[in-house]
């Protein structure tokens, strides 16, 4: 995929498709449909609802709290009728507010699963780190007016990699049956005002990201030292945690699966980050008994996959 793809209009696709999308998470609850508030999913599936002609239902590759962005939120759903490239894509944003767009859509075999069958998820957070508040990123990034020490904060985070029980740094009201995941790096770097924490894991915790975001900051500011996040580990109690960081400042970047459902690869956002050049899949995914399992299955047909915490 390159930034100027033309769209195919001819060659009908129907049966499982994966979409990217993109979207600010700023009036939205989150990704996920609720009654009570505005989702990304329910706007998706009205406008994708609308190009098929009946009802469609979407699955995405993860969960994103209240107010959070997104550049490549995978999804897929079974399609009722065949359209084209071009029509779903155009018909899609045509429909979709100004907020949410997709990016791009690919046939994929039915043992594809967004969430099931995904390796590995990417997360970037942006901190704007500068006395006068931002105008133009104010709802993309977070500021902080104290002056942080980025390099504390790397090797601080560093004590994060791995397979941990990370219950110090999840909400209080998460529902995930365990608090162990692995994250296969994290890293904090400056670019000018900018600090940027890119972290990528198996998957997260609700509030996982924010949580150790609030206290990095608390490293950088010189509120804690460089051992401060191994302590809170260690902990493995929310309650002796700091505080989480907004949500405007979170992005979700990155979804991974096999290789062999050769998903298009683009550049990761968020645009303010366009100048690193790094683009979707070019990190290592770290083995684990979940890598495996997945990636064996992404080679099988028509086998169920292992429902495992996501």
């Amino acid at each position: 995929m390159t930034l100027f793809d033309r769209f195919d209009e001819k060659t009908p696709l129907n049966g499982r498709l994966a979409m990217g999308v993109e979207y600010d998470g700023t009036h939205y609850c989150g990704f996920q449909r609720l009654s009570h508030a505005a989702s990304v999913q329910a706007s998706l599936e009205k406008a994708l609802t609308q190009v098929a002609g009946e009802p469609v239902t979407v699955h995405a590759s993860g969960r994103t709290d209240s107010g959070v962005h997104a550049t490549r939120q995978v999804v897929h759903f079974d399609s009722p009728m065949p359209r084209s490239e071009k029509a779903w894509i155009f018909g899609a944003n045509t429909n979709l507010p100004k907020d949410i767009a997709v990016r791009w859509v690919k046939a994929v075999p039915d043992t594809f699963h967004s969430r099931l069958g995904a390796l590995a998820r990417r997360y970037r957070y942006l901190l704007i780190n500068q006395l006068n508040r931002p105008v133009l990123e104010r709802a993309n990034v977070t500021w902080c007016r104290d002056p942080l020490d980025v390099a504390a904060m790397h090797r601080a985070a560093q004590a994060l990699v791995g397979e941990h029980d990370f219950s110090s740094f999840r909400a209080a009201g998460c529902r995930s049956k365990a608090p162990w995941r692995h994250l296969h790096f994290i890293e904090v770097s400056r670019h000018g005002a900018l600090v940027v924490v890119d972290v990528q894991g198996n998957a997260f915790l609700h509030h996982m990201i924010r949580n150790i975001v609030g206290a990095l900051v608390s490293v950088g500011r010189g509120a804690q030292d460089e051992a401060y996040i191994k302590r809170l580990l260690a902990l493995r109690d929310r309650k002796k945690g700091d505080v989480t960081a907004p949500a405007c400042g979170l992005h979700f970047v990155d979804s991974r699966y096999d290789e062999s459902f050769a998903l298009p690869q683009e550049p990761l956002g968020p645009n303010l980050l366009a100048f690193t050049g790094e683009w979707t899949g070019e990190r290592d995914i770290p083995d684990s008994p979940m890598v495996r399992q997945r990636r064996g299955h992404a080679q099988k047909d028509h086998e169920p996959i292992k429902q495992e915490n996501a």
